[in-house]
Parts: C-alpha cells; structure tokens; sequence
C-alpha cells in the first residue's frame, strides 16, 4: 500500500535550488533511512511533505485518502505551560477527544430530560457504545500508562514527567515531542534526527519502537548503526536528487560505490562513442562543403539528430569534497591520566565512589553509560573545572588537552568564524580564510557570527580549533552529535592518525567501534574497565548485568 508518493518534485527557496525533479514512494512497513550531507535538504524534503513549502509547478504530492502524517521537526515547538505528560498525552488528539465526548455523555445520563425519554436515551447510550468501542480499539484505557512508559523509556526521569516544558533542557523537549508523536499513530512517521540526545537506553528503546511501529517511518539520522538496526531502504538525498536502495546502511555504502564505479565506466564508455561520433559528422560535414554535397549534409544532419536524442550519462562524483582535518598531535608523557581513589559527590549525593583510572600515550578510551551516570562530571574532573570530594585527579607533565564540547561551550558566540580562528592560531586574515575553506567554510561565511551557524558548522569550527591548540590528549564529548556522516568519516580517520591519546564520551555506536579500543563503562550497575571495541563489548558476557544496553528492557 503507497501511503505517500512525490512526483517530479522540484523545490526552490529563494534563488537556491533544493530539490531537482525528485520522485519518492512510501510504502506500509518501510523503515526509509533518509540520508545525505548537511545542507543536502533531507529537512526542507519533510516541510514540503507537511506542506510547509510549495514545490515548483509540475510536480505532485500524492496522498492515499485518510492517511495521516505525524512530523517531529529537529526543533519541536510546545506550549511551555503544559507538563511532559501533559504535553505528551496531547499527541493523539482523537483518544483525548473521544475521552471528553464520553464525560460529556456520561453526566448527561444523570439528567431527567434524557434518562426519562426513551428516544434520547437511546440515543445516548448507542453513542456511548461506539465510543467505547472506538476508545477500546484506540487503546485508549493504557494509552496514560503507554506515554508514561515512552517518556521514561526514551530517558525522562519520574520527576521530568511533572515538569513544565519550560523548565526542561532542549534535549529533554525533543523527547516529549517525540513521544507525542509517536503515539499519536499517524500512518507515517516522518522523524528528523529523533536520536539526538539520547543516551544508549534510549537510542535502544527508540529502535524497539521503530521495529514494531504499525506503519511506515522515515528517519533522518547520523547514527549509522541505529540506520542499520532499523531501515529497510535507504534514500540518498544528494546535489538535489535521491536514489533509493532496497538495504540497510552499511550495504548500501557498499552498493553505491558499485553503482558510481558502474556509472563511471559507462559514462567513460558514452564518451568515446559521443567522441567518435561527433568525429563522423566533423567529417561529413567537410565533404558536404569540400564536394557541395546535398547527400553528405543530409547524412550529417542525421547523424547529428541522433547524438541529440541520446540519453547522456551524467559524469559520476566519485570523490566528494570533505572537511581537510589533520589532528597532528605529538609525544608527551608516557602517563597521560591518572585518578586516584576519585570519589564525588553533590550536596551528599555521590556520583560515583573510589575511581581508578589509568591511561598511558596512544591509548584510545570510550567512556559509556547512562545519562545521569557522571560522564559529564568525570570529564570536568580531568579539565580541572571541578575538584574532586577525595582522591586525586593527576596529568602527565609533557600533556596538552584539546577539549571538545557537546554544547560548543568553548566557542564565544559572539566572534565572527574568522576572528575565533585568528585568535586561537595567531594568524593573518589570509592564512585564516585558506585554513576556514580546509574546514568547509566559504568566504562568505567566514565573517558570520558564531550564533549564526548551524549546530553542523559549529562542530566543524570546534574541530578546527582542537586543530590549532597543538595538542596531544583529545578529549572529546559527543563530537558526532551533529556532524552529518561524511564529516563523522573524516574524524574517525583524522583520530586514528593522531599521534596521542583520545578519550571520548558518545552515544554512537558505530563511531565508538571505529575510533577506540577500551572502554569504560558507568551505570548505576557499577562500573567497568573493558579492553576492546563496543561491539566486543556487547557480544561479551560482562554486558549483561548493564540493562541501559539491552533493547527490551525499560527504565
């Protein structure tokens, strides 16, 4: 069943072209990986979907009578007066007002005027039977306790459940709106990057979700493993077109590098029969002049109809330009990090007690866990921003830190992108720009501010920062949150050739595999100390204890 299908679909906003003669069908069951770069249009494709934006004469949306859409935008609006449940119990709008409807039917019960006349008392009584039998279908006797699982599941705490949005983190809000959305049961789900912020228990309960959603999904995400847990196709967003693989992510990264080398050869193979071509009528055209001949013009002039009329391969991009970055780094301290015996706690509430921790030059450690399990607080407690209540925190004499932060903190929204990269590398105007385009910035862009960019762009400017400082000990927190996958790509390389020590906190999966080689593990089931890769981590015996990783479990 075709819920949805774009025909021709062409989008312009203001002179810029967005979307070049698309088509799309979404079909009952699809799980649709939406993908592509930062800018490619994968959002603007959903706010023309909802109707948002208008496509270009020519092109059709196409809707199967009575399906519905349910949308979570990136950045979800709530009325910041209502509570999380409230705001979520919202969502699906038909339970709450067949639930109004039977109050309404239930006290006009107690009134004479109905239960005295037959007719209108029948009347009632028929409706109410409907109604019930409707809100039973709906589910709507568990549909309370349903929001409230989703909402703990997806990592609000009981206490959020009561909680004005307004007083809730960015984060936190984008749950609640994805909750509503998902219980609202559209028959299609459209979700831009719905797995922002959430921790692993979340990312594993939202995959659980999207498995068994009675429907078809379309999912914008970064996170390369939840697209292979989840998708059944992927749609490749890029320069304005999209192709459509009938797999998951990691197979289709392999089927489109088949498809361009296919493309590729053909379009080569095109060429030289256009080349050959074109030299046939060259050289019809000259005897046509050379002997005046009517034939050999005619000849020419059919041959010519034919070159025009052929259907030209496009020339494949093979290599596409990506973010230059090049994490040099160099050797210090054979002992870069030592805890000793750390213990902290906030007005007598530990966070976690006696932590050991040691990590010599070129080591590679993940840190994981739930959040809330002080990943934060631990990082703080190695930049020196925090002191511990026991136990000592010791740096290696020859190290120096390069700090990413997952909110940007260390950037001065204020700068414009040219002056925070002068200042921070002490260089010319000249040198800044050349150093900004390595990094996939414009000299357009080079003299917005910082609060201007995207959350893509202030990354990269992070990224190029680190760069700067000549540092050997990376620590970094959640640096793929908002970098599409090319750019996640390049930091995996860039940290596997750095010459120095790495320590992340994230929430991806498929990066913590690429880029480290222990982790450690913080959960309210205790700490652990694992030498290998997450996914060694998971297939290992030692995971089980930790429920937070476990799909099926709920908070």
């Amino acid at each position: 069943m075709v819920f949805l299908s774009l025909n021709n679909i062409t989008l312009m906003l203001g002179a810029k072209q967005i979307l070049n003669a698309i088509s799309l069908e979404i079909q009952d069951g699809q799980r649709i990986g939406l993908i592509g770069p930062n800018g490619a249009g994968k959002s603007s494709l959903f706010r023309l979907i909802m109707g948002e934006y208008q496509p270009e004469s020519g092109g059709t949306i196409t809707r199967l009578k009575n399906t519905s859409i349910g949308y979570l935008p990136q950045h979800p609006e709530l009325d910041p007066h209502l509570t999380s449940l409230q705001a979520a119990l919202g969502g699906n709008q038909r339970i709450l007002e067949i639930s109004s409807q039977l109050a309404r039917i239930e006290d006009s019960l107690g009134d004479p005027k109905v239960y005295t006349n037959e007719n209108r008392l029948a009347s009632a009584l028929e409706k109410q039977a409907a109604l019930l039998e409707e809100f039973q279908q709906l589910g709507g006797d568990q549909f309370p306790e349903r929001v409230k699982a989703t909402l703990l599941g997806l990592g609000l705490s009981p206490h959020e459940l009561e909680l004005q949005i307004k007083y809730l983190s960015g984060g936190k809000k984008k749950l609640v709106a994805l909750t509503r959305t998902l219980l609202a049961n559209p028959n299609v789900l459209l979700l831009d990057e719905p797995d922002n912020h959430l921790d692993l228990a979340g990312k594993a309960y939202l995959e659980q979700l999207i498995r068994v959603y009675p429907g078809a999904v379309v999912l914008i995400s970064h996170d390369r493993y939840l697209l292979d847990a989840v998708v059944t196709h992927i749609a490749d967003l890029e320069d304005g077109r999209i192709s459509l693989f009938n797999t998951d992510y990691s197979t289709y990264y392999m089927e489109k590098q088949e498809r361009l080398a296919r493309q590729d050869e053909l379009y080569n193979i095109q060429q030289r029969e256009i080349s050959r071509i074109e030299k046939a009528i060259q050289r019809y055209a000259i005897w046509a002049k050379t002997y005046d001949s009517e034939k050999f013009a005619k000849r020419a002039h059919a041959i010519q109809n034919r070159l025009d009329k052929m259907d030209r391969i496009e020339r494949p991009i093979l290599e596409r330009r990506r973010m230059d970055l090049r994490l040099n780094g160099w050797r210090g301290s054979s002992k870069v990090l030592e805890l000793q015996h750390v213990s902290m706690a906030f007005d007598s509430q530990p966070v976690f007690n006696d932590l050991n921790l040691l990590l010599y030059h070129g080591q590679r450690l993940g840190i994981v866990g739930e959040n809330g399990a002080g990943k934060s607080v631990l990082l703080q407690l190695i930049l020196g921003n925090l002191q511990p209540s026991r136990g000592e925190v010791l740096i290696g004499p020859s190290v120096k830190i390069g700090y990413y932060a997952q909110e940007h903190e260390t950037l001065d929204f204020n700068q414009t992108v040219l002056d925070s990269i002068r200042l921070t590398g002490n260089m010319s105007e000249s040198s800044a720009v050349a150093f900004l385009n390595h990094h996939l910035f414009p000299y357009r862009q080079v003299h917005q501010k910082i609060s201007q960019l995207s959350g893509g762009e202030r990354s990269r400017l992070q990224l190029a920062q680190i760069v700067l400082t000549g540092c050997n000990f990376l620590i970094l927190d959640e640096p793929t949150n908002n970098l599409d996958i090319p750019s996640a790509e390049v930091l995996e390389t860039a940290l596997n050739d750095f010459e120095g020590t790495v320590l992340i906190v994230s929430h991806d999966r498929y990066f913590l595999d690429q880029t480290v080689d222990q982790l450690l593990v913080l959960s309210k089931q205790g700490r652990l100390e694992f030498p290998g890769a997450f996914s060694d981590f998971l297939a290992s015996p030692l995971s089980q204890p930790y429920t937070f990783l476990n799909s099926s479990s709920s908070r």
